[in-house]
């Protein structure tokens, strides 16, 4: 669910939608190298790095299974989308937003049961967590190991150095059994933050190595994905994020397979299909020209169910023309330009009974202005956002304002209808830290959610999981400014930018809630569906995913 901007280089990637990557992680070491005294691992099979030497050094993740192929491409396939090469997950900096990014707003108020985590921790969790850590392994009366812990979360040692020494890593290290998981990554991520160095090399290699693995659970996958974006900070290497995950490039085949995994098992692109599919419809029901300027076009796979729901029309379909935009990256997924995604989606139109027209814009969706698209009087218009405005640059990274400006922009062309689908997450104007524990309660939610539905021990899972979800991950832990390009928003914050734009919140009608339910007999009862403030909201358990809404 990404549209790119357009940059020269680096790194960056999308929860939904990825562009693959080649090689392996290349760690250029950074002044870091002579402050620390301990070496590290990326993961419980990584390549050792000396943080002694500045040579040029490579850690990656546990090797992957080779890319196995065998789906099909069918009409449910989903769809996918590139990244550009310079973006740092459904789906994490300093900026002028109207709420603060600190705490979680009123519209994401749920914490999976499963996961444990509120999105916001004040710090006092961690020194009492680490508290406890220390007693259970050490009794209390240990005073030293007291100080240290304290280093990590405060970062007040007055040298701005650990006092764990070997000795007390090793007793960490033989008690690993005894922690949880999630806290020793907050916990290390806090490290990270205060830029204690040898304490954050101290749990990396000394603990989260061990506990970490990518045919785990579902924290300990997460974990090993969290664990390379926090050792890509700590070198300042989010400029490498594509090259941060072993496994070679798929082929478009292998990765669209890939896709259509994450596709069948889990119901967040059938989410943002139907849903806006449905209101498109509605919306729609009683004109004769239709312009659907969609900004995600990918594989085109949304607009087939809404074809055969115009060629059902009573008397007659009407003429529908589509505008695709899409940045040159998708070639990848695709095995060739947007052309082809115009001739598929014409053949199935004729084969409908639907007068149809494609036309392509190839670009990514911050570098649309006036002209850009063909527009022509006496059509409707309806214009898509499917998880994709979150990859545009705000206030925050440019004075552009992408995001904002493109929002303009089409109010500008009058439309009929603008559906919005984005994830429900809150990482755009972050701190790191607290943007670290928002990543991790949402994505331990999703990787539950993928969980049930796929045995943990399978290999397509795992390679599905790592091309097109880890790299999010590690871009929103590991990069900042124009490189990071995972920035989430609340519907909250949509709300305020829309309506700054011009545009006004549209009911949603009976027939959309309940075709957009109707999709979720098929997945775990665990999934919810609530229509809230004229939105709906797709959750796991007690944690909102993603939330859809229609404007005018």
């Amino acid at each position: 669910m990404q549209t790119s901007q357009k940059h020269p280089t680096s790194a960056g990637v999308h929860f939904y939608h990825h562009q693959p990557v080649q090689g392996m992680y290349h760690v250029l070491q950074s002044d870091l190298c002579h402050d620390a005294r301990h070496s590290s691992s990326s993961s419980s099979q990584g390549t050792r790095v000396s943080f002694e030497s500045c040579k040029e050094q490579y850690f990656t993740l546990e090797s992957c299974p080779a890319p196995t192929t065998g789906f099909m491409e069918g009409d449910d396939s989903p769809s996918y989308a590139s990244v550009s090469s310079k973006r740092s997950p459904f789906s994490p900096q300093g900026s002028h937003s109207c709420y603060s990014d600190h705490h979680q707003s009123s519209d994401n108020t749920y914490g999976s049961p499963i996961s444990g985590l509120s999105s916001v921790d004040d710090g006092h969790e961690l020194k009492h967590k680490l508290r406890e850590l220390e007693i259970s392994l050490l009794g209390p009366d240990e005073s030293d190991i007291e100080d240290s812990f304290g280093c990590c979360v405060k970062g007040s040692r007055p040298d701005g150095a650990s006092q764990l020494g070997k000795h007390n890593w090793e007793q960490i290290a033989e008690n690993i059994s005894q922690f949880d998981l999630k806290g020793v990554l907050r916990v290390c991520a806090q490290a990270v933050s205060d830029e204690d160095v040898p304490t954050a090399i101290g749990w990396m290699d000394n603990v989260l190595g061990k506990m970490v693995s990518v045919s785990g659970d579902p924290i300990q996958r997460l974990g090993a994905y969290l664990l390379e974006g926090l050792r890509a900070r700590l070198e300042s290497s989010g400029h490498l994020i594509y090259k941060s995950l072993k496994c070679e490039q798929p082929t478009s085949k292998e990765l669209m397979s890939y896709m259509h995994i994450l596709y069948q098992i889990c119901p967040y692109w059938k989410f943002a299909y139907i849903s806006a599919n449905a209101i498109i419809t509605e919306a729609m029901a009683n004109e004769s020209r239709i312009h659907i300027m969609d900004f995600q076009i990918a594989q085109g796979t949304q607009w087939y169910l809404l074809i055969k729901a115009l060629a059902n029309r009573p008397g007659g379909p009407p003429s529908l023309r589509v505008t695709g935009v899409d940045d040159s990256h998708s070639i990848e997924a695709r095995g060739g330009g947007i052309e082809i995604v115009g001739e598929r989606l014409s053949e199935f139109a004729r084969s409908c009974g639907v007068p149809f027209e494609f036309q392509s814009a190839a670009m990514s969706g911050c570098e649309v202005v006036r002209g850009s698209v063909e527009i022509r009087g006496g059509e409707a218009l309806a214009v898509n956002f499917p998880f994709v405005l979150h990859h545009m640059a705000d206030e925050s990274v440019s004075t552009e304002n992408h995001r904002d400006r493109l929002l303009r922009l089409v109010k500008s062309l009058s439309p009929k209808v603008v559906t919005l689908v984005e994830q429900e997450s809150n990482t755009n104007t972050s701190p790191f830290f607290y943007r670290f524990l928002e990543t991790l309660d949402y994505y331990s939610a999703m990787f539950e959610s993928i969980d049930v539905a796929c045995p943990r021990d399978d290999e397509k899972r795992v390679s599905a999981e790592q091309h097109c979800v880890a790299r999010d991950i590690v871009n929103m832990i590991a990069c900042e400014g124009a490189e990071r390009v995972e920035r989430h928003e609340l519907l909250g914050k949509w709300r305020s930018r829309l309506s700054m734009a011009g545009f006004k919140q549209c009911e949603l009608s009976s027939s959309v809630i309940v075709a957009t339910q109707n999709l979720l007999n098929d997945f775990s009862q665990n999934y919810r569906l609530q229509h809230k403030d004229d939105a709906l909201y797709l959750g796991w358990m007690n944690r909102h995913m993603a939330t859809s809404s229609a404007w005018r």
